[in-house]
């Protein structure tokens, strides 16, 4: 009798360990879409060929080494993104880190921002989009097909600090919140939201016309978030690849630093809300890489290493593996059916689509 206990006593420990290494999928979807931001400084941290060119910090060089520089890469990319490598690298996974065997690239062959937003949510290249001012995207994006699913009308929102993402997600034709510069929320607003309003139109405008700061953005983001619940929130932020463009190193360092801590306050966020708590996944990636040594600045075909790329993901539906090694080739095309995945769907289009990455 005693060795029959014994028996199911083992089975139900087996059986639970089991039920663990297939975690559940996903309720809700918070996605971050860092614009231009390399995977040279999330696994390696601030790059000793730029930091030290006096050239490209414009405000305080002395700054920005007490700030980002260490001795090693583990220190200094923990210093610049506390919370990926204290909190996602530990309960997530992240992919993309090419010293340890794991690739991530775009399959288109622009190398820059609309191909590669498109790309990544449609899941699918389509040669045909070739340019930042593209009309509307006439491809299904899985966030407008996210939306048609049941339980997901009209709960799917996007803010975004780069206007051409309201072409890129198409929001004419599928009617999602897409929401841009110089846009407020409308309808019965909580003050948070009014505030969050009000402030993008104090920020000066440094990167010009069509592009607001990422913290603008960010606020809007969330204060919509507490207010309406939404189950797939989309936060585009665009200030690494700015200031990268402006030759501005300190300041492209800030804006990862920045966005590291909007990914804790939006998991803190998620931690204390019932209705997001232990339901919800986050998701990380950007839509494309940049040159090395002085053509950090820029990206595009004509410049190697700006199609290279990463992904990260942590929540239900996601196993803590940590950094992803001797992984191949995985493709930007496959974030849209990943995403999908991570809420229980299998995202189909009128076009091809790619496989989702094996996350779980």
């Amino acid at each position: 009798m005693k060795r029959v206990y014994l028996l199911a006593v083992v089975f139900c420990i087996w059986c639970g360990a089991g039920v663990a290494q297939q975690p559940a999928k996903a309720k809700n979807l918070v996605i971050f879409l860092m614009d231009g931001y390399r995977w040279r400084e999330l696994y390696q941290g601030a790059d000793s060929g730029v930091i030290f060119d006096k050239q490209y910090n414009h405000v305080d060089s002395a700054y920005t080494m007490k700030k980002y520089w260490a001795d090693n890469a583990e220190q200094r990319r923990k210093k610049l993104m506390p919370f990926v490598w204290e909190t996602m690298a530990v309960k997530g996974q992240l992919w993309g880190n090419r010293n340890l065997g794991s690739k991530v690239q775009v399959r288109n062959k622009y190398w820059f921002s609309y191909p590669g937003r498109s790309e990544a949510f449609c899941g699918y290249y389509d040669s045909a989009i070739n340019s930042n001012e593209y009309p509307d995207n006439p491809n299904l994006n899985v966030l407008e097909f996210i939306d048609q699913q049941p339980g997901f009308r009209g709960k799917v929102a996007s803010f975004a600090s780069w206007d051409a993402v309201a072409r890129i997600l198409n929001r004419t034709r599928n009617g999602m919140l897409v929401n841009i510069y110089g846009e407020d929320v409308k309808g019965a607003l909580t003050p948070a939201q009014a505030e969050a309003n009000r402030m993008q139109h104090l920020l000066p405008d440094i990167f010009g016309a069509g592009e607001r700061l990422d913290g603008a953005t960010y606020l809007m983001a969330r204060a919509y978030m507490t207010a309406k619940h939404p189950r797939v929130l989309y936060v585009d932020l665009g200030d690494n690849d700015d200031f990268a463009h402006a030759g501005d190193y300190g300041s492209y360092l800030d804006a990862a630093h920045y966005a590291d801590a909007m990914f804790r306050d939006v998991w803190e966020l998620i931690q204390t809300d019932p209705f997001y708590k232990d339901q919800t996944a986050l998701v990380v990636f950007p839509d494309h890489g940049r040159g090395v040594g002085p053509e950090w600045t820029s990206h595009g075909s004509r410049l190697e290493h700006s199609n290279e790329t990463y992904f990260m993901a942590m929540g239900p539906g996601v196993a803590a593996r940590g950094e992803v090694k001797d992984a191949g080739l995985v493709w930007d095309e496959q974030f849209a059916a990943t995403m999908a995945a991570l809420l229980g769907l299998k995202f189909t289009a009128p076009h091809p689509v790619a496989a989702p990455i094996a996350i779980h």
